[in-house]
């Protein structure tokens, strides 16, 4: 069996669609997916995308997907790579493809200098949180991740705005 990563292109839209809904599905959060064909185009596979795929196929077919960014440390004056999503299909799972994309993935952060090489995971995920430790990564337990969304953006824009006035 022949493990094989490869970056993602424009033509991988709808099959990195499909490896998003079945992550949501997974972590009971399918309702939440906006994406489409054309927005995952759009905004992946543009030259002022912050964002890359890479797409990791077992014997030539696709069975999982990883889209990270650069971040920046200004503790370690670094970039760090940020790992948005990965997902192995589950009929894939325990041949290797989720490790294979972390070492590939951990590869690009050593060769762009990156000081940190960073993720989040569900906190019920115990397969992936059992992974993850067997790699050698450590949770960052003193730190709890923030989020705005739609509108609490839109309003706290506007309240700067009104501000300024």
């Amino acid at each position: 069996m022949a493990l094989t990563i490869r970056p993602a292109t424009a033509n991988d839209a709808a099959l990195i669609l499909r490896f998003i809904t079945e992550l949501a599905i997974y972590e009971k959060a399918e309702d939440q997916v906006a994406a489409t064909t054309e927005t995952i185009t759009s905004s992946l596979f543009n030259d002022a995308s912050p964002a890359k795929a890479l797409i990791c196929e077992l014997d030539g077919q696709a069975v999982g997907y990883a889209v990270y960014f650069f971040s920046y440390s200004t503790w370690q004056a670094k970039s760090g790579l940020y790992l948005e999503d990965l997902y192995v299909s589950p009929d894939a799972r325990g041949q290797g493809a989720g490790k294979r994309l972390l070492q590939h993935l951990a590869g690009i952060a050593v060769e762009k200098g990156c000081g940190r090489f960073e993720w989040s995971v569900l906190d019920w995920n115990t397969p992936a949180i059992e992974f993850y430790q067997s790699l050698g990564a450590k949770p960052q337990d003193e730190w709890i991740r923030y989020r705005l969304e739609g509108e609490a953006i839109r309003t706290l824009a506007v309240s700067a705005t009104r501000i300024e006035a």
